[in-house]
């Protein structure tokens, strides 16, 4: 899968309030199974919650490992999260960059003349 792609599905599965509850839950608990996840979540019920997991576990943002009759569930570190994760690092540092290259900068005519505009007008 492309990283564009993977970064699609990470958005996608992130758009919705329960699944990054889920997530948090796990970030915060480690591996668990679908029961102790729902009861952290008090907003849906657990077929809810069973169908977000499998939302999640579909996209590859989080894996299931069985053990036994159990299903845990666990974030996906190298997963499509991961590519999501690097995108918004890459915009976000570009875009401190550019606001402090922008600081930087002297004033330009307008701006010039629109502080003068200002200070006509007090």
């Amino acid at each position: 899968m492309t990283t564009q792609r993977n970064e699609e599905l990470a958005f996608a599965v992130l758009a919705d309030q329960v699944r990054r509850q889920i997530l948090d839950t796990l970030a915060t608990h480690g591996e668990c199974n679908a029961g102790f996840i729902s009861d952290q979540i008090s907003t849906v019920g657990r077929t809810t919650v069973s169908t977000h997991l499998k939302a999640l576990r579909l996209s590859g943002v989080i894996v299931e490992r069985r053990q036994g009759r159990h299903r845990l569930f666990s974030i996906d570190p190298s997963g499509p999260a991961n590519d999501a994760l690097q995108f918004l690092r890459d915009v976000l540092g570009r875009a401190l960059e550019a606001g402090s290259n922008a600081s930087e900068l002297p004033t330009t005519a307008t701006e010039d003349s629109d502080a003068a505009s200002v200070r006509r007008r007090a």
